[in-house]
Protein backbone atom coordinates (compact mmCIF):
# COMPACT_ATOMS: atom_id res chain seq x y z
CA UNK A 1 0.00 0.00 0.00
CA UNK A 2 1.27 3.47 -0.91
CA UNK A 3 1.68 5.91 1.96
CA UNK A 4 0.67 9.57 2.00
CA UNK A 5 4.36 10.43 2.15
CA UNK A 6 5.10 8.45 -1.04
CA UNK A 7 2.22 10.11 -2.91
CA UNK A 8 3.26 13.56 -1.72
CA UNK A 9 6.88 12.87 -2.72
CA UNK A 10 5.80 11.77 -6.21
CA UNK A 11 3.65 14.90 -6.58
CA UNK A 12 6.54 17.05 -5.32
CA UNK A 13 8.89 15.61 -7.94
CA UNK A 14 6.33 15.99 -10.75
CA UNK A 15 5.65 19.56 -9.63
CA UNK A 16 9.30 20.62 -9.62
CA UNK A 17 9.84 19.07 -13.07
CA UNK A 18 6.85 20.98 -14.47
CA UNK A 19 7.87 24.18 -12.70
CA UNK A 20 11.52 24.21 -13.72
CA UNK A 21 10.76 22.83 -17.18
CA UNK A 22 8.19 25.57 -17.71
CA UNK A 23 10.57 28.29 -16.55
CA UNK A 24 13.34 27.03 -18.84
CA UNK A 25 10.92 26.68 -21.76
CA UNK A 26 9.71 30.26 -21.23
CA UNK A 27 13.33 31.46 -21.24
CA UNK A 28 13.95 29.59 -24.50
CA UNK A 29 10.85 31.09 -26.10
CA UNK A 30 11.95 34.55 -25.03
CA UNK A 31 15.42 33.93 -26.46
CA UNK A 32 13.79 33.00 -29.77
CA UNK A 33 11.72 36.16 -29.60
CA UNK A 34 14.85 38.29 -29.60
CA UNK A 35 15.99 36.80 -32.91
CA UNK A 36 12.82 37.93 -34.66
CA UNK A 37 12.57 41.29 -36.41
CA UNK A 38 8.79 41.33 -36.89
CA UNK A 39 6.94 42.98 -34.02
CA UNK A 40 3.95 40.68 -34.62
CA UNK A 41 6.14 37.60 -34.31
CA UNK A 42 7.82 39.03 -31.20
CA UNK A 43 4.37 39.55 -29.70
CA UNK A 44 3.44 35.96 -30.49
CA UNK A 45 6.59 34.72 -28.76
CA UNK A 46 5.79 36.81 -25.67
CA UNK A 47 2.25 35.39 -25.60
CA UNK A 48 3.67 31.87 -25.93
CA UNK A 49 6.04 32.52 -23.02
CA UNK A 50 3.10 33.72 -20.91
CA UNK A 51 1.12 30.60 -21.86
CA UNK A 52 4.04 28.33 -20.90
CA UNK A 53 4.29 30.06 -17.52
CA UNK A 54 0.53 29.82 -16.92
CA UNK A 55 0.08 26.22 -18.05
CA UNK A 56 3.34 24.56 -16.92
CA UNK A 57 5.49 26.61 -14.58
CA UNK A 58 2.89 28.10 -12.26
CA UNK A 59 0.77 24.95 -11.84
CA UNK A 60 4.03 23.06 -11.28
CA UNK A 61 5.05 25.57 -8.62
CA UNK A 62 1.68 25.20 -6.89
CA UNK A 63 1.93 21.40 -6.94
CA UNK A 64 5.49 21.62 -5.60
CA UNK A 65 4.52 23.89 -2.70
CA UNK A 66 1.37 21.96 -1.73
CA UNK A 67 3.14 18.61 -1.95
CA UNK A 68 6.11 20.02 -0.02
CA UNK A 69 3.85 21.20 2.78
CA UNK A 70 2.22 17.75 2.79
CA UNK A 71 5.67 16.15 3.08
CA UNK A 72 6.47 18.35 6.07
CA UNK A 73 3.16 17.50 7.72
CA UNK A 74 3.72 13.76 7.24
CA UNK A 75 7.38 13.93 8.33
CA UNK A 76 7.84 16.98 10.58
CA UNK A 77 11.13 15.67 11.98
CA UNK A 78 12.81 16.92 8.79
CA UNK A 79 12.20 20.47 9.98
CA UNK A 80 15.13 19.97 12.36
CA UNK A 81 17.51 19.33 9.45
CA UNK A 82 19.77 22.12 8.19
CA UNK A 83 19.67 20.83 4.60
CA UNK A 84 15.90 21.33 4.52
CA UNK A 85 16.20 24.95 5.63
CA UNK A 86 18.74 25.57 2.86
CA UNK A 87 16.46 23.82 0.36
CA UNK A 88 13.48 25.91 1.45
CA UNK A 89 15.53 29.11 1.16
CA UNK A 90 16.55 28.13 -2.38
CA UNK A 91 12.90 27.36 -3.20
CA UNK A 92 11.93 30.88 -2.06
CA UNK A 93 14.66 32.30 -4.31
CA UNK A 94 13.31 30.19 -7.21
CA UNK A 95 9.86 31.65 -6.54
CA UNK A 96 11.40 35.14 -6.74
CA UNK A 97 13.10 34.27 -10.06
CA UNK A 98 9.75 32.97 -11.34
CA UNK A 99 8.04 36.21 -10.32
CA UNK A 100 10.73 38.35 -11.96
CA UNK A 101 10.38 36.37 -15.19
CA UNK A 102 6.59 36.67 -15.04
CA UNK A 103 6.80 40.43 -14.49
CA UNK A 104 9.23 40.67 -17.42
CA UNK A 105 6.82 38.81 -19.70
CA UNK A 106 3.94 41.04 -18.59
CA UNK A 107 6.11 44.05 -19.39
CA UNK A 108 6.79 42.69 -22.87
CA UNK A 109 3.09 42.16 -23.48
CA UNK A 110 2.20 45.65 -22.32
CA UNK A 111 4.88 47.10 -24.59
CA UNK A 112 6.61 48.91 -21.79
CA UNK A 113 9.68 46.79 -21.18
CA UNK A 114 12.21 44.48 -22.73
CA UNK A 115 14.27 41.57 -21.47
CA UNK A 116 17.91 41.57 -22.52
CA UNK A 117 19.76 38.50 -23.74
CA UNK A 118 22.10 38.83 -20.76
CA UNK A 119 19.15 38.85 -18.33
CA UNK A 120 17.70 35.74 -19.99
CA UNK A 121 21.05 33.94 -19.71
CA UNK A 122 21.35 34.95 -16.08
CA UNK A 123 17.78 33.83 -15.39
CA UNK A 124 18.30 30.48 -17.11
CA UNK A 125 21.56 29.94 -15.22
CA UNK A 126 19.95 30.84 -11.90
CA UNK A 127 17.05 28.44 -12.53
CA UNK A 128 19.42 25.60 -13.38
CA UNK A 129 21.74 26.27 -10.45
CA UNK A 130 18.86 26.49 -7.99
CA UNK A 131 17.23 23.33 -9.35
CA UNK A 132 20.43 21.29 -9.29
CA UNK A 133 21.34 22.45 -5.80
CA UNK A 134 17.84 21.67 -4.51
CA UNK A 135 17.98 18.17 -6.01
CA UNK A 136 21.43 17.47 -4.57
CA UNK A 137 20.32 18.65 -1.12
CA UNK A 138 17.16 16.53 -1.27
CA UNK A 139 19.02 13.39 -2.32
CA UNK A 140 22.22 13.65 -0.29
CA UNK A 141 20.71 15.38 2.78
CA UNK A 142 24.09 16.57 4.12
Amino acid sequence: MTSAFDLALAAHIVGIVLWVGGLLAACSVLSGRQRESSLDVQGSFAKLARRVLKTLAHPGAAITVVAGITLLITKPVDLRQAWLHIKLTLAVILIAVDLLLTVGVRGLLSGGASISAARLKLTRGAILLLFLTIVVLAVIKP
